[in-house]
């Protein structure tokens, strides 16, 4: 199969039998390229978006075991996967480019990047970064032997490729994507395993006298994966009813709406209770968040990193979802993962379809918890329930 202009799959000159890749992946698993000792991954973004490249980043590494794989991300990347056991040997910060990474854009700052990776002189580079406009390009630039990844119809095309369809989950996507490259999948869902020392990292956060722990997130960067902070007072509260401690977390932009979730649990916590709540929202770095949420019983939270983070360390999670963002980055199990959903496809304010994606459609002005209809009463059912789950797990 050849490239095709419609943006369809193209194998390059690699010919499928029949049962080709059966049993094996999520498409096609084609032949491995042959002397493969030096991997690139192009996968920028935000914590979910690397997590998601997990498995297929266990795949190639699988695949290719005498290779070694650079990631090309970010400086938050780095810190995820510094000093953890892996398939990533190292991580090589991307510059801002649009398309790419955004912020201020240096032209020169690219140049030179692209020069150093092609100095590096990869035999296969990946690109597990969106349908490809702006990201194949930049890939090809970094002259590795072979290319896989994903296109639309308007993007520069790769020696195979597949095509790019919005609505496909994250995971599974980057595992069709190393499949071109011969990678079965080795993995279905993103694990971490712990860093060295990492209960040390804990220190003078667990409550004593408290059962169990309860972290919440009530951030995301989009404002309107939110459930509302009044709807995690509550469940805060509900928890701490219970006898839980509850740890608010969040990065610095996470602040007031982490105090805000406090200060509604603490108001709806029966008596002397809401001295269970607090935040740690601001000060924790990775390293720490990491060990706060496998250290917690259960964790809940929006779409959104931490969520993923306290899945990949093997706590047990209740996620707050929109249906479209539940298809592109919901966990795939339930026994250790619960999900409550909103159906709702139009705006409330102008009727806006927001099933339609940023280049289909403009995104419409107004602002709003997509969420919002989603009911505490029946998220904290679940949360006890994982909880409980947890309990026995851990032989507490």
């Amino acid at each position: 199969m050849t490239d095709s202009p419609t943006g369809g799959a193209a194998f390059g000159d690699q010919r499928l039998s029949t049962d080709a890749g059966h049993g094996l992946g999520i498409g096609p698993v084609l032949q491995p390229f042959e002397d493969v000792r030096k991997i690139a991954v192009l996968r920028g973004g935000g914590l979910g978006d690397v997590l998601f490249s997990v498995p297929a980043l266990e795949s190639l590494a699988a695949a290719y075991p005498e290779a070694t794989l650079t990631l090309l991300g970010t400086e938050a990347h780095a810190a995820l996967f510094r000093g953890r056991p892996g398939p990533v040997h190292r991580v090589e910060p991307l510059p801002f480019a649009h398309g790419v990474r955004p912020g201020p854009e240096d032209p020169q700052a690219v140049a030179l990047f692209q020069q150093r990776m092609r100095a590096e002189q990869f035999d296969l580079a990946v690109q597990l970064h969106g349908g490809g406009r702006f990201s194949n390009p930049f890939l090809l630039e970094l002259g590795a032997r072979h290319t896989v990844g994903t296109r639309t119809e308007d993007a520069a095309p790769l020696e195979r490729s597949i095509p790019y369809l919005y609505y496909q989950h994250e995971v599974l996507r980057a595992l069709e994507v190393v499949g071109l490259a011969g990678a079965a999948p080795a993995a279905f869902q993103p694990e971490l395993e712990p860093l060295a020392g990492e209960e040390a990292l804990l220190a003078g956060l667990l409550a004593d006298g408290r059962p169990s722990l309860v972290t919440i997130h009530p951030g995301a960067t989009d404002q309107r994966r939110r459930w509302p902070a009044s709807y995690f007072g509550e469940v805060a509260a509900r928890a701490a009813d219970d006898g839980c401690q509850v740890l608010v977390v969040g990065d610095p932009s996470d602040t007031a709406l982490a105090n805000e979730v406090v200060e509604r649990g603490c108001e709806r916590a029966g008596s002397g209770n809401g001295g269970g709540i607090s935040s740690v929202a601001g000060q924790l770095g990775l390293a720490e968040l990491s060990a706060v949420l496998r250290a917690s019983d259960v964790m809940l939270g929006n779409d959104s990193g931490p969520r993923h983070l306290a899945q990949a360390v093997g706590t047990p999670t209740v996620g707050i979802y929109w249906v479209g963002n539940m298809i592109m980055a919901g966990p795939l199990g339930r026994t250790l993962h619960r999900v409550h959903l909103s159906w709702l496809t139009r705006c409330p304010v102008c009727s806006a379809d927001l099933t339609q994606v940023g280049w289909t459609a403009e995104r419409c002005p107004h602002e709003f918890s997509l969420t919002r209809e989603i009911r505490a009463e029946d998220v904290y059912a679940d949360l006890r329930q994982l909880r409980a789950t947890s309990l026995l797990l851990r032989g507490k």
